[in-house]
């Protein structure tokens, strides 16, 4: 079998504040292959996106501390590496989209000089002919006056077109690795089909994509695994068809329920409780307090990620059935 062009393990990630120490991210694995689109889910606030940065070193430090963990790409551990090593690899072979483009793009700069900047960090291209790619690439992400959009600042341009400047950022270099962080929230139907469209292309391109969202819809049309988060852990990984098809865990077969159908008078189903706090996670399963399977064993004991046939695995004590 060749070598995942990266693998997780083991990652745990905690958040130091007044009310103590919250636990992000509690030892989470998985690994991406070569060409590869690999879906990320979960309710907001499981820990998705902190995953995502800490593989790159990009939570804020402090509050955040990576407790644990090794990020192999391509056999070298991102998190090991110095400052100056993963701008080597930041933007030229793996790069992010990041989910609010108001915080990502720098204020004082106009457009054309932030997409400019990645070219001259990672290459010896003079500023005009980078200008010029800017320019095509904007008209790529469907801006409609690239031309204009160059030379305006961040805050004149709406949430839609600085989200797609964002992607042109990130996909501009024909990266290994793309993160997508919830890619399309601001833009429209149409644009965002374009957009994952240009992403199913650079797959085409041999390139592998981290895409980490709240639609399932999207996961189903685009990805090949998907992974499921939930309270800072991984609760279940499959082959999308048969995560869809037959779910190992409680929690998945809920979000499943959740997605809205197109029938009228069907009432849209919503998973019971909340999700349990970070600083203070709840014995045994951290679902079983909202999964109307839980059993006595379910408070007392954490289970385990098994694994099952077909490459996948399942947190749950009621898939030891299934342990290949």
């Amino acid at each position: 079998m060749t070598r995942p062009l990266l693998e997780l393990t083991d990652l745990k990630v905690v958040f130091d504040t007044d009310e103590g120490v919250l636990a992000a991210v509690d030892g989470v694995g998985f690994s991406i292959q070569r060409n590869e689109v690999l879906g990320l889910v979960g309710e907001s606030g499981c820990g998705k996106s902190v995953t995502a940065m800490s593989m790159l070193s990009l939570i804020p430090s402090p509050p955040g501390r990576i407790v644990s963990g090794r990020a192999l790409f391509d056999g070298r551990d991102l998190i090991s590496l110095s400052h100056q090593e993963l701008r080597q690899i930041r933007g030229r072979r793996i790069s992010m989209i990041f989910q609010d483009p108001m915080t990502a793009l720098s204020p004082l700069h106009r457009i054309g000089n932030q997409l400019a900047e990645v070219w001259a960090i990672h290459s010896s291209m003079k500023n005009r002919e980078a200008l010029e790619r800017a320019r095509e690439w904007l008209g790529k992400m469907g801006i409609p006056d690239p031309g204009d959009a160059i030379s305006a600042y961040p805050h004149e341009l709406s949430g839609g077109m600085q989200q797609r400047v964002m992607i042109a950022m990130a996909l501009m270099l024909d990266p290994e690795l793309v993160i997508a962080d919830e890619p399309t929230t601001a833009l429209d139907v149409t644009t965002s089909a374009q957009i994952f469209e240009l992403l199913h292309e650079m797959r085409r391109d041999r390139t592998s994509i981290l895409l980490i969202t709240h639609d399932l819809g999207v996961v189903w049309e685009t990805c090949d695994r998907v992974l499921v988060m939930y309270a800072g852990k991984l609760v279940e990984e499959a082959p999308v068809r048969e995560l869809f098809r037959q779910p190992a865990h409680p929690y998945t077969r809920e979000l499943l329920r959740s997605i809205p159908g197109f029938d009228p008078d069907r009432e849209l189903y919503a998973i019971k409780g909340q999700v349990p706090s970070a600083l203070n996670y709840p014995a045994g399963c951290r679902f079983h307090d909202r999964c109307p399977d839980a059993f006595g064993r379910c408070e007392q004991e954490e289970p385990p990620l098994y694994v099952l046939s077909g490459g996948r695995r399942s947190a749950c004590f009621l898939a030891e059935k299934w342990v290949s």
